[in-house]
């Protein structure tokens, strides 16, 4: 077997924002370019064009972000294993490049902040190290460091520095804040423990007013601490009466000398910096983790936990949003029939239209505390078909999201897999309980035509052949079954010791392609179901997802190994590999004139590559 040395997949355009991540959302001094992690990914987008720029170097997942204040640099810390050093990132701004990689903490870096004159930068640990370090940025070395909380405090949050002086940084936690200082000639950090008094609040972020004179503290309870900096004694605290619901998540203080705070409710304030009374609000969708100003305050963008980011203007306190992602796993992709404009996507709750080149949301159709585990769109595009955890199959209309129709009690255990035949008339789906069923759609009512039961667990994939005459499923269960369509009797069975995740046909369809938990991409004689060969499609981890091009050249996979691989379908090598996702990779399908290739994960991002092979005509 050839084995060609493997070149790297171009990205084109990502959907995603992880909100999770605290303060991950930063306005860069230039006030041109959003900068926010998804992934292995630090994402830096031009807020005018939408152009994207993408900052890889991680092996594991961004934990937080920080920004220096010249915007000369972009530091990013990640997680990683247990007995691991996670890495810190130093990024050049200017050549969106690495300029230092520091490591020392273990399994994960807390939260990071860069000193006013782009001299130091300190960094927190996570719960298994609970260690801060400042770094030298010129040197790249670490200067000291010290375990962040007191043996008799938990564990450390957040740590912040302050805006004029570069010897001098706040952290906080649980149970414990400390104003810290910075010694140089003897290489140390001195904390002033600040005391609270009776007051015992677990801190999640930190705002410290311009001029280094106190220091706010937004807590779990729901409340603001606000505590002087230079002896570390409470001043006061508020909201007595109605504090925050689900905690103060996010602070920041704007020019006008009021504060915004954001809370883990989604209620998101304008409030005084004297008395902490409400000055106006605004109720946001889920938690708000990041909120960023524009230099003049009189915009700035905030960040919530369903990765939505939107953009106020201080006068009308009006939230628009700006970008939309999934917050929650994609499960499947679709690219409708003879276009490469449009894709829909789907996963809890909701399917959503996206258009391809501008990485925009078209469309969202929402079903309340339902799952959908499958889409595809009818070939003449009118109607998307969806698979539901309900056990029913929904039909909406792909531009206005209309429920078209609904059938009920399509399977127990909910629909699994979905296809639509080319006449348009018939639905082939799949349930949790094995059966195949066959339903013909009509102007108003639908009929079932067939129900096949062989498979023995939950049916994950269905492609039917172009003449409608034949289909094809796959199963946990170990088996793929190639159906008569017409008469509903099973022609074909293959088996292997896996659970099959996707099948799919190649374009000449004499042979299917299946891969799953074993991580081996099998092809197989349609006719007497043998197979032809096996190839080791993944390192580590399940193949979730297979897609074949038009042409028949080339196949990508993608799985737990959260690599997308372009395959050579003849000679079976990898030509090109795809390294950005930071969760398993659900679903890949390539784009009708083989331009593009989009892929989806576990951690709800969607990302658009190059396709790096021109289709042949």
């Amino acid at each position: 077997m050839s084995q060609e040395t493997q070149n790297s997949l171009e990205l084109e355009s990502v959907i995603g924002f992880n909100g999770h991540v605290v303060s991950g959302l930063r306005l860069h001094p230039d006030q041109k370019h959003l900068i926010y992690p998804l992934g292995w990914t630090v994402l830096i987008k031009n807020i005018s064009d939408g152009k994207q720029d993408f900052l890889h170097g991680h092996n594991n997942n961004v934990s937080c972000l920080s920004v220096s204040k010249s915007g000369q640099y972009i530091a990013s810390g990640q997680v990683h294993f247990m007995g691991f050093k996670a890495d810190i990132i130093i990024w050049d701004f200017e050549q969106r490049s690495i300029y230092a990689q520091l490591s020392l903490h273990m399994a994960k870096v807390e939260a990071l902040s860069f000193s006013p004159n782009n001299k130091y930068l300190v960094s927190l640990g996570g719960v298994d190290d609970g260690s801060l370090v400042v770094w030298n940025i010129e040197t790249k070395q670490a200067v000291c460091g010290s375990p962040a909380s007191a043996q008799t405090a938990g564990h450390c949050l957040t740590v912040k520095y302050s805006n004029h002086n570069d010897y001098i940084f706040v952290s906080a936690g649980s149970g414990s804040l400390r104003v810290w200082e910075l010694d140089v000639p003897n290489r140390k950090i001195r904390p002033l423990e600040c005391q609270t008094g009776k007051l015992k609040r677990i801190v999640k972020c930190i705002e410290i007013e311009e001029d280094d004179g106190f220091v706010l503290c937004g807590t779990t309870s729901g409340d603001i601490m606000r505590v002087n900096m230079k002896n570390g004694l409470l001043y006061d605290f508020g909201p007595v009466k109605t504090k925050y619901s689900l905690g103060v998540t996010a602070l920041k203080f704007v020019n006008s000398g009021h504060l915004l705070v954001g809370s883990g409710s989604g209620l998101f304030t304008l409030c005084s910096k004297a008395n902490f009374k409400i000055l106006k609000q605004v109720e946001l969708e889920k938690g708000v983790t990041s909120i960023t100003l524009r230099k003049d305050g009189r915009q700035f963008f905030v960040g919530t936990e369903s990765a939505q980011i939107y953009h106020f203007s201080f006068e009308d306190f009006k939230p628009e949003l700006i970008s939309s992602s999934h917050n929650s796993a994609v499960k499947d992709v679709a690219i409708p029939y003879g276009t490469s404009e449009l894709f829909a996507t789907c996963s809890q709750e909701d399917i959503r239209v996206w258009h391809i080149n501008k990485a925009k949301e078209l469309l969202r159709i929402t079903v309340p505390n339902m799952m959908c585990n499958s889409i595809a769109f009818m070939i003449d595009g009118h109607s998307i078909i969806s698979a539901w955890n309900d056990g029913k199959i929904r039909v909406f209309a792909p531009e206005s999201g209309k429920l078209v129709m609904t059938i009920h009690n399509a399977h127990k255990l909910g629909v699994t897999a979905i296809a639509g035949a080319r006449d348009c008339r018939r639905i082939v789906s799949g349930g949790g309980a094995g059966q195949v069923r066959i339903w013909e759609l009509m102007s108003s009512s639908h009929r079932m035509l067939g129900s096949m039961k062989e498979h023995k667990d939950t049916v994950t994939c269905i492609k039917i052949k172009s003449d409608d005459k034949e289909g094809v499923t796959a199963s946990s269960d170990g088996a793929c079954i190639i159906w008569d369509l017409e008469r509903c009797v099973s022609l074909q069975t293959v088996i292997a010791n896996t659970f099959f995740s996707t099948v799919c046909y190649h374009p000449e369809e004499y042979q299917i392609l299946t891969s799953g938990t074993d991580r081996k991409v099998t092809y197989w004689d349609v006719y007497d179901g043998s197979p032809i060969r096996e190839l080791e499609g993944s390192q580590s981890g399940a193949i979730n997802g297979v897609h074949i091009t038009q042409d028949g050249k080339y196949f990508v996979t993608g799985g737990d190994e959260k690599l997308v691989k372009v395959w050579d379908y003849m000679d079976a090598f990898v030509t090109h590999t795809g390294i950005a996702h930071g969760g398993s990779i659900t679903s890949v399908k390539v784009c009708n004139n083989s331009r593009l290739l989009v892929s989806t994960s576990a951690d709800g991002a969607i990302l658009c590559w190059r396709f790096p092979h021109a289709a042949s005509s």
